[in-house]
């Protein structure tokens, strides 16, 4: 991975204080303190920014006041690049770091100079590496100035914690697969025709004359009809006066959306196919089915299809879809099919 520079990174180390030598240990008690620090990156190994330290000492007597202390300045911070093989989280991916910091420290009314160094170990959290976090040391030294009368030691000052980190994680890698979708997208648009310009290519396509969507197959969303490779399949059953091949009205929606899909689609050439359950004689059954279909190819043609694209045949009960033994099994045998074949010239017009 590339080394980047000018990256931004936050840190929060809350912890543990505790005051290591006189006089700070014998006034004041085990406290707790937070250090914030802004991290910019001159490269993969080392960034640089100012950091703020806060403490609180609770003091050993009910009497004293607690001992508070802030500092603030600014140093360096090396660590093993965040960005360093070895997994997107986990063991392998840990960042050791060490810092120092040169810092002006306020304690009560006086001003101070002081130095602060730690060292920690960074665990990423998730695969993007943006969030880190880990046990911290750091310790603090403050220089006393000379005055009389008062013990004049140097104050130092250990901190222990669990330092927090965010980022801006690992780069994102551009797939390869977005070269390629890329690619192929204008290989399919000039190797495969589209003549209703729907976005549906011909070889796909159920009707090429017609624009639809993809979803029905780059044929209009008829609400009573189904345009498939072989059938225009109807949602709803046509009604035949009983024993008769008069059609009822109910049957007429479901037609007049198949004359709009024959309109749609001129290179559909159709067989209306008339089929009957198995009761009655042999010889009626063919004859009712013959005229059903032939029923349906009028209404065709009377509302705009021309007679030269339809056929229709009887098979009376030789092709049933259900058992005949039942109520719902003849229900299903008799029934009008719409089977359909292509006649597509070379020219694109069709007759």
């Amino acid at each position: 991975m590339p080394a980047r520079a000018a990256d931004f990174g936050l840190k929060f180390e809350p912890g543990v204080a505790v005051p290591l030598t006189a006089p700070q240990s014998q006034l004041y008690k085990t406290g707790g303190g937070l250090t914030l620090k802004a991290l910019f990156g001159l490269n993969q190994y080392l960034d640089i920014g100012p950091s703020v330290t806060l403490l609180q000492l609770p003091a050993t007597a009910d009497q004293m006041e607690p001992g508070a202390a802030w500092a603030f300045g600014g140093g360096l911070r090396f660590k093993r690049p965040h960005n360093a093989p070895g997994g997107s989280e986990g063991f392998f991916a840990i960042s050791p770091w060490a810092d120092a910091d040169a810092l002006y420290v306020r304690t009560g009314s006086l001003n101070r100079p002081g130095l602060a160094v730690a060292a920690g170990l960074s665990i990423p959290i998730g695969e993007t590496r943006s969030f880190w976090a880990g046990p911290f040391v750091r310790y603090l030294h403050i220089i006393q100035h000379g005055r009389a009368d008062y013990d004049n030691h140097d104050a130092k000052i250990l901190s222990v914690g669990v330092s927090l980190e965010v980022g801006p994680g690992l780069p994102r890698k551009h797939e390869a697969v977005a070269a390629v979708e890329v690619r192929t997208i204008p290989q399919e648009t000039f190797s495969c025709p589209d003549r209703d310009k729907d976005g549906v290519p011909d070889n796909v396509d159920r009707c090429t004359h017609v624009a639809g969507p993809m979803d029905s197959w780059g044929c209009p969303e008829y609400k009573k009809v189904v345009v498939n490779r072989d059938k225009l399949v109807l949602k709803e059953k046509l009604y035949f006066a009983w024993n008769q091949s008069t059609l009822e009205e109910a049957s007429f929606p479901v037609l007049d959306e198949a004359v709009q899909a024959l309109k749609d689609n001129p290179d559909f050439r159709v067989q209306i196919e008339g089929h009957s359950d198995s009761s009655g004689a042999d010889d009626n059954n063919q004859t009712l089915s013959e005229k059903r279909a032939k029923t349906v190819l009028d209404y065709l043609v009377a509302h705009g299809i021309a007679k030269e694209r339809l056929v229709s045949k009887g098979f009376s009960s030789s092709v049933p879809l259900d058992t005949n033994n039942t109520v719902a099994g003849r229900e299903n045998n008799r029934r009008v099919e719409f089977v359909v074949n292509f006649n597509i010239l070379n020219d694109g017009s069709t007759k």
